[in-house]
């Protein structure tokens, strides 16, 4: 049996938060940067499908490259680390347009994606039992860090969207060096031997792998649009109740943060009753609150909206590592890091495609009934995982 240090696990979840925050800086400051760059008013959901797009175009090409499975994964991810946190600092000039920030957010996540499935690959590396529990403490960390940049914006703080940028850079630098100093490789690492671009069709010929990779699709139709338009709920919240005032900032770092929470408990229950009994929990409980949104959105008192909101921050990220880990425990070891960067990659183009959907419908439509559309994604999800596959 191998002996993990103690120091890897909070060493990799530190350096995922660091270098996560580069994840939603944009979103954070996104009234700063329409004031100071005159954007219009559907610049949220295209710079946040920018960021989408370029990690869901970095994980295909890493998946396909098998890059994450031929190379050190903790050079990879020091590399992506740096290379993520320069393209962010871009947004800093001071003649951006719309399509010059669009590509500035493009290339931080199109380095995204050398950090996220890297860092869980990583992680798979170390801990080939309760590897669960792991990845919840890692995902946890992914959130914390996407949460953090709204946090640096809340009236708790004073500082400048320039800052914002800055610190997310800075930390994403630091947590790279963190990785590629004190995290080397993994015992339970097997560098594949040669390139193999098949190697992204034949995992899933895999039923196993299927059914979990398709739970993970369900999954992500909800989550990042949901994450991506928490104050835009918020906000119409308070338009719908007139009198009150939120502080929007601090309640969407808030509603994202609890997800870390939700990872936690997910990866220590999973334990007991398993992780795809664990996993259909979490997706129904956020299933539940998309269908219940008009209701409290419209009826209910502020806290116990807010309490609502809090609830499905915890739900709605809790069974992501639980995916993940279904996702490496059905593939050869070699197969790994390929197969977590493409169900990434997969995943994240439908958060695109669901985020560009709810951008339009808003423009269109009544927004008390909006969240509802996220239903599709854990019932579809829930419909994956039903089936009589024993993972």
């Amino acid at each position: 049996m191998v002996r993990v240090p103690k120091r890897i696990l909070p060493l990799i979840v530190i350096a995922q938060f660091c270098c996560t925050s580069l994840w939603f800086a944009g979103n954070a400051i996104m009234s700063d940067l329409a004031l100071n760059f005159n954007l219009n008013s559907q610049a949220l959901g295209q710079l946040t499908s920018s960021i989408q797009f370029g990690f869901i175009s970095g994980t295909f090409l890493f998946a396909l490259l098998t890059i994450t499975d031929r190379f050190s994964p903790s050079r990879v991810f020091f590399i992506s680390a740096l290379l993520g946190a320069g393209f962010n600092l871009g947004v800093l000039h001071s003649e951006n347009t719309l399509w010059s920030l669009l590509g500035f957010r493009f290339l931080t996540g199109f380095f995204l994606a050398g950090i996220y499935p890297v860092g869980m690959k990583i992680a798979a590396d170390y801990f080939e039992k309760g590897l669960g529990k792991s990845l919840s403490f890692l995902v946890g960390a992914l959130v914390l860090g996407t949460a953090f940049p709204h946090l640096l914006k809340s009236n708790i703080t004073t500082i400048s969207w320039e800052t914002v940028i800055l610190i997310t850079s800075g930390l994403a630098t630091l947590g790279g060096i963190f990785i590629i100093t004190l995290v080397p490789d993994g015992p339970y690492q097997k560098l594949a031997p040669k390139f193999d671009s098949t190697k992204i069709l034949q995992v899933f010929k895999n039923s196993k792998f299927r059914a979990a990779a398709f739970g993970y699709f369900g999954h992500m139709w909800e989550l990042y649009t949901f994450w991506a338009f928490v104050p835009f709920l918020l906000k119409t919240y308070t338009e719908l109740h007139s009198g009150i005032a939120l502080n929007i900032p601090m309640l969407s770092f808030s509603v994202i943060a609890i997800g870390t929470i939700g990872c936690i408990l997910g990866g220590y229950i999973s334990m007991q009753i398993g992780v795809k009994k664990t996993a259909i929990f979490a997706l129904s409980i956020s299933g539940i609150c998309c269908l219940l949104s008009p209701i409290l959105l419209l009826k209910g008192s502020t806290g116990l909206f807010i309490l609502f909101l809090i609830v499905w921050g915890m739900a709605v990220i809790a069974d992501s590592p639980l995916f993940s880990t279904l996702v490496a425990q059905n593939v050869e070891t070699e197969s790994k890091g390929t197969a977590l960067t493409i169900v990434n990659s997969i995943g994240f183009a439908i958060t695109i495609v669901s985020i560009l959907l709810f951008s339009y419908l808003i423009e269109h439509y009544n927004a008390h009934y909006l969240f509802t559309v996220l239903a599709i994604g854990p019932l579809f999800g829930l419909i994956s995982l039903g089936k009589k596959i024993n993972l």
